[in-house]
């Protein structure tokens, strides 16, 4: 510190007190990392985590630090994530359960298996070299977006750490193009915060009013993914944050933005971009393919599969079918919020 830091500001007028003040802040915030580790290490009900040879951390956010410690890439990634979650996301396993599209009993059993694996295997729970950052890049990002995902729903808190998370890996990995297209995408998303909700009932992104939108917080976020586009990004994060970014132009594109829903469900094979890929093509005029496409998607515990088949049947006019898929949706709704738009929907319906 001293040789990087002396010739460049001059030298103290006490070197000695200088030396001695920054190796006791140094030895302050490695015992404070140290601490945190082991207690959230104690969480997963493991041994002490092994300590790296490492002076100093390259990671400049102690959690950020902690979720790349977590996300060791000897467990598969949907494990690494749920466990990343649970330990230091502070979600539920229900609330984990929910975000897989599995049931409890299912999640319960995988982050046991995990933790098992964890510990029969030795794997030292310990922050990763600046080289192997990347190997459990994909799964931080999931963790960070699952986090926003939550917080998204309501709990402010939790999207606001999120973004604060995307913007330190953002500097930690300038070169990372899917890093900005998770930020690109959480900034979108997020400045359409104030108009999501009318007295505690959510309000569908084509029905929100737009003046309550955050018009800077989205110049911010199309800024990030723009950048990810300079770097070549053309992965799941940054094809997501460019459909963001259209659905807020007036009026949007939306045989475009169906077109790269159907770029992101290939580069993801998930079910829920093809539900969102239905809904869009529903938009762009084509209902009945729209129908054919969710009809055909395994996501029977998923409500929005519900409530997207029950709009587009009543589109159709195929009223009793409607309804019955909103009855499906409300019996699988968790959000309050969600359950009285569907209760509204309902209503209409029958009047």
């Amino acid at each position: 510190m001293a040789a990087e830091r002396w010739p460049r500001e001059g030298t103290p007028d006490n070197p000695g007190a200088w030396l001695v003040t920054t190796a006791r802040n140094r030895a302050i915030d490695r015992i404070r990392r140290d601490r945190t580790l082991a207690e959230k290490t104690r969480l997963l009900d493991l041994p002490e985590p092994v300590e790296d040879d490492m002076d100093q951390t390259t990671i400049p956010d102690e959690r950020l630090e902690l979720l790349f410690t977590c996300c060791h890439p000897a467990l598969a990634l949907d494990a690494q994530v749920a466990l990343t979650l649970r330990t230091l996301g502070g979600l539920s396993t229900e609330e984990i359960a929910r975000a897989f599209l599995v049931p409890l009993p299912t999640m319960a059993k995988r982050l046991v298996r995990a933790k098992r694996k964890i510990e029969t295997a030795g794997i030292p729970f310990r922050v990763p070299p600046p080289h192997l950052l990347p190997d459990r890049l994909a799964a931080v990002l999931a963790v960070v977006y699952l986090i926003f995902n939550e917080g998204y729903g309501g709990r402010a808190e939790m999207a606001d750490e999120a973004i604060r998370l995307g913007r330190t890996l953002a500097e930690l990995m300038p070169d990372e193009p899917e890093v900005h297209g998770l930020l690109g995408l959480m900034l979108v998303n997020d400045a359409r915060r104030d108009a999501r909700f009318t007295d505690g009932t959510v309000v569908l992104l084509t029905d929100q009013d737009r003046s309550l939108w955050d018009r800077d917080e989205i110049a911010r976020g199309k800024a990030a993914l723009d950048l990810g586009l300079a770097l070549g990004g053309r992965g799941p994060y940054v094809v997501h944050a460019a459909i963001a970014a259209l659905h807020t132009d007036d009026p949007p594109d939306w045989p475009q933005i169906a077109a790269l829903y159907g770029e992101l469900a290939r580069l993801t094979e998930s079910p829920v971009v093809e539900l969102n890929r239905a809904a869009a093509m529903a938009e762009a005029g084509d209902v009945e393919g729209a129908l054919a496409l969710a009809d055909g998607l395994e996501l029977d515990r998923y409500h929005y599969l519900h409530s997207t088949r029950a709009e587009l049947l009543r589109r159709l006019e195929r009223t009793e079918e409607a309804l019955a898929a909103y009855d499906r949706a409300l019996e699988l709704v968790n959000s309050d919020a969600e359950r009285r738009y569907l209760e509204q929907r309902v209503a209409q319906l029958r009047a």
